[in-house]
C-alpha cells in the first residue's frame, strides 16, 4: 500500500501535479456522467490550488471578487489555513469559509 502525501506536505511542483490529476479525474467522471464524483475532484483541485496562494497576499477587511462567480464579492475577516473566512456582499449575512484560490488577487 502506497502512502499518499498530504497537500500541506507537497512542494509547489507536486501540488501542480496533484491539481492536474484531480482535474483529469474530474473530466473522466464528467464524461461518464458521475456528477457527484466530478464535483468531489473539482473541489479537491480547488483546495490544492489554495496551497499555492500565499496568505500574506490577502488583506484582512478587504473585499475580493470571487473567481468563477459573476459579480460575487467576499469580504475577508480572517484566514485560517487555506480558507478565508468572512461574508459575501449582498449575501445572507452568515460567516462562511472559502478556499483562498477563489479570491481574485491583485497581481
Amino acid at each position: 500500500m502506497s502512502e499518499e502525501k498530504k497537500l500541506v506536505e507537497m512542494s509547489r511542483g507536486e501540488l501542480r501535479e496533484a491539481i492536474a490529476g484531480y482535474r483529469e479525474k474530474a473530466r473522466k467522471a464528467e464524461m461518464l456522467g458521475v456528477i457527484n464524483e466530478y464535483e468531489v475532484y473539482q473541489r479537491k483541485a480547488l483546495i490544492a490550488e489554495s496551497y499555492l496562494v500565499d496568505p500574506a497576499d490577502i488583506v484582512l477587511g478587504k473585499v475580493y471578487r470571487l473567481i468563477g462567480a459573476e459579480a460575487a464579492y467576499f469580504k475577508v475577516e480572517r484566514i485560517k489555513g487555506v480558507f478565508a473566512w468572512g461574508f459575501r456582499l449582498n449575501g445572507d449575512a452568515h460567516e462562511e469559509g472559502i478556499p483562498l484560490s477563489l479570491l481574485q488577487l491583485d497581481k
